[in-house]
């Protein structure tokens, strides 16, 4: 039986957790905050984490914009226990992924990109 394409999305999602040690939970989140797909702990809100991924994407392009630095290319919010990064993945989706605080960056914004480049060629 040929796998839906939330079931695909998902498969993506766990993918890059399991490939980019460090990261605790990523989300596809369209623009307007629905939760698309997620790979996330039981504790965590989806409908939380999906109405501020959708408004801190929404921020940093108006900021980008606004002083004058082109298309955003990524949202990084770094704090004391880990990081939260936001990227495009597709043209009205959001990629939510959050991190521990030992997650190598390099390594987790390479998985990112290429689960972006995923989802958007399931999106079609």
């Amino acid at each position: 039986m040929a796998a839906t394409r939330i079931e695909k999305m998902q498969e993506i999602l766990r993918n890059l957790r399991s490939l980019a040690p460090g990261v605790e939970a990523s989300a596809l989140i369209s623009l307007d905050g629905l939760t698309i797909a997620a790979n996330l702990p039981t504790e965590v809100e989806e409908e939380r984490i999906a109405a501020m991924s959708a408004a801190m994407l929404g921020l940093g392009e108006r900021a980008s914009k606004e002083f004058g630095k082109g298309k955003l290319n990524r949202v990084l919010i770094d704090s004391e226990e880990g990081k939260i990064i936001l990227t495009e993945a597709g043209e009205d989706m959001v990629l939510t992924v959050i991190t521990a605080k030992n997650a190598k960056l390099g390594l987790v914004l390479l998985e990112m990109r290429r689960a972006a480049k995923n989802l958007e060629k399931v999106m079609g």
